[in-house]
């Protein structure tokens, strides 16, 4: 009997068919790479690039030729370092309410690896920090570079990992080990990771003259990036194992593999939905405040923030929440209101404060 054809908005697509900027898209034997392509930034996504990832992972989701997904990143650096500071600092601090927009396109983008029915490799080739290291906690499995390391830095940027890190970790790693990772912003490098159950699986990637290092040390790892006295990086191992981990999942019913996954995400599922909304209205008001103001700029600027100036402003019965103030003055000359408190002349039309 014929086949019967697939309804056309199903109809599988070739991956070359997708204009896509920031994002990689291939597929063959039966799996599609999602690979995040800005290492100009460390592989931070864009608000463009969270559409091009979540838009990625649909057609893969829906496309029947494919059985595996897996996300990664450009280059042996980073595989993500979350959101775009510089963008944030640009964009967002300026425009608060235009980030709960930008939360609802993260959330698309998470949720499109939760929804997608198949398992998704995170393929760690570098650093995962912050929304990076949300990403692959939203993946079903994970395969790290030995030099590579995960981390949150949320407290540290003026920000809350409430993107899954908050809603997963404990899930993960018990609840100390959450609050060590979430309150302290501490690099959590691969074998760590590995032995508390971040990651499935490191691998070497460190070589020293052709040779393997096992467990490389910090400073080897940085000889290796750059390449000095005869050290290098190399993905190769890392690659096998991501491809025997795929060969392995197609060997499996799809129906099931979705099923078993849906049954499995049920705790991941109830916390995220129990909260992200959640979070994403409280990051968006909070972006009016100095803290991200000050952890954003401070990062763009690569200077210390300024967290002791913060808890003084407060601890003296100052503004922390408003660098020059609240705006409850008013000027008498011509009656502007709204006013920084602490602001010496009027904004409006220059008069001194009476």
């Amino acid at each position: 009997m014929p086949v019967t054809a697939a309804p056309r908005r199903f109809a599988s697509r070739d991956a070359s068919e997708f204009d896509f900027q920031e994002v990689c898209y291939a597929k063959a034997e039966g799996i599609a790479r999602i690979t995040l392509n800005r290492p100009q930034a460390y592989n931070a996504y864009s608000t463009s690039a969270l559409e091009e990832l979540a838009a990625a992972f649909r057609d893969a989701s829906f496309d029947d030729r494919v059985g595996v997904i897996v996300l990664t990143g450009t280059g042996d650096r980073a595989f993500c370092t979350g959101g775009d500071v510089k963008e944030y600092a640009a964009d967002y601090t300026a425009r608060p309410r235009d980030y709960w927009k930008y939360m609802a396109l993260f959330r698309g983008y998470i949720e499109s690896i939760l929804n997608t029915g198949k398992p998704v490799i995170a393929r760690i080739n570098g650093m995962a920090v912050g929304g990076g290291n949300e990403s692959q906690l939203a993946c079903d499995l994970t395969v790290m570079a030995d030099h590579a390391y995960l981390r949150q830095v949320g407290t540290h940027v003026g920000s809350v990992a409430c993107g899954g890190a908050t809603q997963w970790l404990p899930l993960v790693v018990g609840d100390k080990r959450a609050r060590e990772i979430l309150f302290l912003n501490k690099v959590v490098p691969a074998r760590k990771a590995e032995s508390w159950g971040l990651v499935n699986y490191v691998e070497p990637s460190v070589r020293h003259n052709g040779e393997w290092i096992e467990q490389a040390t910090p400073d080897q790892v940085k000889k290796a990036e750059r390449g000095q006295d005869g050290y290098s990086l190399d993905l190769t191992k890392l690659d096998e194992r991501v491809n025997a981990l795929a060969r392995d999942l197609l060997a499996s019913f799809s129906e099931c593999t979705r099923y078993t996954k849906q049954q499995v995400n049920a705790l991941k599922d109830f916390v995220w939905y129990s909260t992200v909304r959640h979070a994403q209205d409280w990051l968006s008001l909070h972006y009016a405040s100095w803290e991200p103001h000050e952890g954003m700029r401070a990062f763009v600027e690569k200077r210390p923030a300024r967290y002791a100036l913060l808890r003084a402003r407060a601890a003296e019965g100052g503004s922390s929440e408003f660098q020059w103030g609240p705006p409850v003055t008013s000027c008498v000359a011509c009656g502007a209101t709204g006013l920084p408190a602490e602001h010496r002349f009027c904004g409006a039309c220059g008069a001194p404060r009476s």
